[in-house]
């Protein structure tokens, strides 16, 4: 999996084709322009990395998404959690949460996700 990897800038693009896509290349010129402060360049030689990683595809100036949001942030979680923690999610925890206390909703919302992934005895 890779062709999930992304670069910085890659995922900075993806980041705005996500949120307008479908969106004509122009347009997605223009947002580039404002919301990343890049030149026309810059959005295209980015725009076909994405492309030759099938990420995304762009037919007849139309810009839409490949691969979602959520696939590519599953694939980052589980590398940085493989590659920082040794694949630890307890470690994970204890280094994000860094001394913080959380609510009570936090706390119940977080036992119930681990309720419904624990593996059957």
């Amino acid at each position: 999996m890779e062709e999930l990897m992304l670069s910085e800038s890659e995922y900075r693009l993806m980041d705005v084709i996500w949120k307008y896509a479908p969106i004509e290349s122009g347009k997605l010129v223009k947002v580039c322009e404002t919301e990343l402060n890049w030149k026309k360049s810059t959005m295209y030689t980015i725009l076909r990395k994405l492309i030759a990683k099938q990420m995304v595809q762009n037919t007849d100036s139309l810009v839409s998404v490949l691969i979602p949001r959520d696939q590519v942030q599953m694939f980052e979680s589980r590398r940085v959690v493989k590659r920082t923690f040794g694949g630890s999610l307890p470690s994970f925890l204890l280094s994000f949460l860094d001394n913080q206390s959380l609510s009570d909703s936090e706390a119940d919302e977080l036992i119930k996700i681990i309720e419904e992934y624990r593996k059957e005895k």
